[in-house]
């Protein structure tokens, strides 16, 4: 986890964010917390994938889809924004090492 940066946002949808996570191919991830305390990872789309034609109806699709699957091998959907100026998903947020980390540690996984 990094501190967030001056340029980033202090909330997203109604959550706080806490911490920079990491970044990827498709966005920032920022862990977040609601308004009860609850732990979440929100990641926020990179600007120029948000304006390729049809990522947004392509985005909430792949949201929705996610919520139904859920379960015990996935992180729950727990909110998504395809629509806001910077899309955005959060999920519920599981402590534990990163993949590099876990490899890293203990060799490949099987």
């Amino acid at each position: 986890m990094e501190p967030l940066r001056p340029s980033d946002p202090p909330r997203i949808g109604g959550y706080r964010l806490s911490a920079r996570l990491g970044s990827g191919g498709m966005g920032q991830l920022y862990l977040a917390r609601t308004a009860s305390g609850r732990q979440l990872v929100i990641k926020v789309v990179r600007p120029e994938l948000a304006q390729e034609s049809g990522f947004r109806a392509r985005f909430a699709r792949e949201a929705e889809a996610a919520r139904r699957v859920g379960g015990f091998h996935t992180a729950q959907i727990v909110d998504a924004d395809p629509d806001a100026d910077s899309p955005w998903i959060a999920t519920a947020y599981i402590p534990g090492p990163t993949l590099h980390e876990a490899v890293r540690d203990h060799g490949p996984l099987a």
